[in-house]
C-alpha cells in the first residue's frame, strides 16, 4: 500500500468540476456522496464548483473551463456512460471507467454474459418482461430468486424470493418494471454478502481489504443501506488467506474483463460451501458516511481525504485530445 501514500498537491488537480444529484431513483443517494466529496476536497485546497445535472444545463459545464471532472452520481445518466459520454465530447478527464465499461456494468444481464465468458462465477440468471412464461423461468432457475431492474443500483426495485409461487415472481416482476422495462431474474443464491473495491488502472489496479455485509435478516435494502445503523461490516472479512486471494484474484479479473479503471466495487456472495459468485460491478460507488470503499480504503491506511485525491488523480479521457 505504500506506492499508494505518494503526496498529490491540489494545485496539481486543476480546476475541478464535482457531479452530484442528477436524475436517478439514486439522487438523494448522489447528493450524500457529493457533500462527503465536496467537503474533502476544499479541505484539501482543492479548487472545486458542484454541478447539478439535474438544475443546471450542459452550457455550464462547457463554459466553465474545468481541468477535471469527479462523478459522484449515481445510477442512470450517471453511471451508465451517458454523463461519461458528455465529458469525453467536451474533453473533460472523469473519475472511474469509460463510456462503453459504465453502460456495460450497469447492464447486469450484459455484465454477466462478459463474465460467464471469462469463466468468472455468477449466478444463474435471465432477462424477463411483463409477458415472459413464469413457469418457465421458476423451472430453469428453481423457486429461490431474486428480481431485480437490469439497469438499476442501491437495491432499488429489488425482491428476494424463497420458495416462491408464480403470483410472488409475477409480483416481483411488475414491481421492477415501474422503474426498468428490462427486468433480471436470477437463482437466488444463499450465504454471507461480501463486497470488494477495486482502485487503480490495469497492472497497477489494487483490490481492497474485503467487507462482508451483515445486515438485519440479511436484508440490505435501500433503507439499511443509507439510512440506518442496523447493519454490521466486517473489515477485513473473516476469510481464510487463501480464500481472501482467490476472491481477490477473481475480483480483478472481473474489473478487468470490464475494462474497468480508476475504481469500482464488485459485490459478491460466498456459499457455505466456500464457492463464491460474483453479482455485480458498480462503477460509481457511494462516499457516504455509511458508504463501503472509504471503509475498506480506512482498513487499508488510506483516509476519505486520501481516497478522493486518488480517484480524482486517475481522472481520464477514453480519447484523449492531442
Amino acid at each position: 500500500m505504500q506506492e499508494d501514500k505518494k503526496e498529490i498537491k491540489p494545485e496539481s488537480l486543476g480546476k475541478v468540476v464535482l457531479l452530484l444529484g442528477g436524475m436517478s431513483s439514486e439522487r438523494e443517494v448522489s447528493l450524500m456522496s457529493g457533500k462527503g466529496v465536496y467537503d474533502a476536497l476544499v479541505e484539501a485546497g482543492v479548487d472545486v464548483t458542484r454541478f447539478d445535472p439535474k438544475e443546471q444545463s450542459i452550457s455550464e459545464l462547457e463554459k466553465g473551463g474545468y481541468d477535471r471532472a469527479f462523478i459522484a452520481l449515481h445510477g442512470r445518466y450517471g453511471e451508465d456512460g451517458t454523463i461519461q459520454g458528455v465529458l469525453e465530447y467536451l474533453g473533460i478527464p472523469y473519475t472511474g471507467p469509460g463510456v462503453k465499461t459504465s453502460a456495460v456494468a450497469i447492464d447486469k444481464n450484459l455484465t454477466k454474459q462478459i463474465w460467464r465468458e471469462r469463466q468468472i462465477p455468477s449466478p444463474k440468471g435471465m432477462l424477463v418482461s411483463a409477458d415472459s412464461d413464469l413457469n418457465f423461468v421458476m423451472q430453469e432457475l428453481g423457486r429461490d430468486l431474486v428480481v431485480k431492474p437490469a439497469r438499476e443500483g442501491s437495491s432499488i426495485g429489488l425482491t428476494k424470493l424463497q420458495d416462491a409461487t408464480v403470483e410472488d415472481l409475477h409480483a416481483a416482476i411488475e414491481k421492477a418494471l415501474v422503474l426498468d422495462q428490462h427486468v433480471m431474474v436470477e437463482e437466488r443464491i444463499f450465504g454471507r454478502e461480501l463486497t470488494v473495491a477495486v482502485l487503480g488502472s490495469g497492472q497497477d489496479a489494487q483490490v481492497l481489504p474485503i467487507i462482508e455485509i451483515i445486515a438485519p435478516n440479511g436484508d440490505y435494502d435501500y433503507q439499511n443501506k443509507y439510512f440506518t445503523n442496523d447493519v454490521r461490516y466486517e473489515c477485513p472479512a473473516k476469510l481464510s488467506d487463501d480464500l481472501r486471494e482467490d476472491i481477490s484474484r477473481t475480483c480483478l479479473s472481473a474489473y478487468r474483463a470490464l475494462g474497468a479503471r480508476g475504481w469500482s466495487r464488485i459485490d459478491l456472495i460466498l456459499s457455505e460451501d466456500g464457492s463464491f459468485s460474483l453479482l455485480e460491478m458498480n462503477t460509481s460507488p457511494g462516499m457516504t458516511a455509511h458508504s463501503l470503499v472509504p471503509l475498506a480504503a480506512k482498513n487499508a491506511s488510506i483516509s476519505y481525504q486520501e481516497l478522493v485525491l486518488k480517484i480524482l488523480s486517475e481522472a481520464r479521457l477514453d480519447f484523449p485530445r492531442h
